[in-house]
């Protein structure tokens, strides 16, 4: 089987009532141990930004670290760590985003996108659209333009592609799938 034809969605573990009851985990811990599973994700989501000028990957934490930094080779530009509050070694800059109860914090380095940078959004999901919607806001607080934004996983019934959409970010998924992260 080729590449390009390699179904991904079956190489994606569904877990039941992790972390609470009710909810559907989408593990793709299973996806990246796959070494044709992990190269064909990395293609697909880099495909439709290859040929434009992509000056850095954005990774959302945790997963979107082993998916952007691939991502960013592929497409041959450096790569900028969104983590949660407090966990990077330089001054950063930061954006809040609704949680299903209160709100989080997520920060990237001051000085990791430059004006008029374009940078490509990836993480392993899209469910709410929250964090991705913070991660937008944090490139244009700095003058970063939002070249795209580029998902693993799609829960399109929860909105997130469509709230990065109202923001003017592009948007793709490998695999859209129902039920809750």
């Amino acid at each position: 089987m080729s590449l390009d034809t390699l179904d991904l969605k079956s190489l994606v573990r569904t877990i039941p009532d992790y972390p609470k009851p009710g909810i559907m985990f989408r593990d793709i811990t299973t996806l990246i141990g796959h070494a044709d599973g992990f190269r064909a994700a990395i293609r697909r989501l880099a495909a439709p930004y290859e040929g434009e000028k992509i000056d850095a990957v954005a990774g959302i934490e945790a997963r979107g670290f082993i998916v952007g930094g691939a991502v960013a080779d592929r497409l041959g530009c450096g790569f900028i760590p969104i983590r949660k509050k407090g966990k990077l070694p330089w001054r950063a800059v930061g954006q809040d985003y609704q949680l299903e109860y209160g709100t989080d914090i997520i920060e990237m380095h001051e000085d990791a996108v430059k004006p008029g940078e374009r940078v490509l959004i990836v993480d392993d999901l899209i469910a709410t659209g929250g964090t991705a919607e913070a991660a937008v806001k944090l490139i244009k607080l700095v003058g970063g333009e939002v070249a795209g934004a580029a998902f693993v996983i799609d829960l399109p019934e929860l909105g997130g592609v469509a709230k990065l959409s109202a923001h003017g970010v592009r948007s793709h998924a490998l695999i859209a799938t129902g039920g809750t992260a």
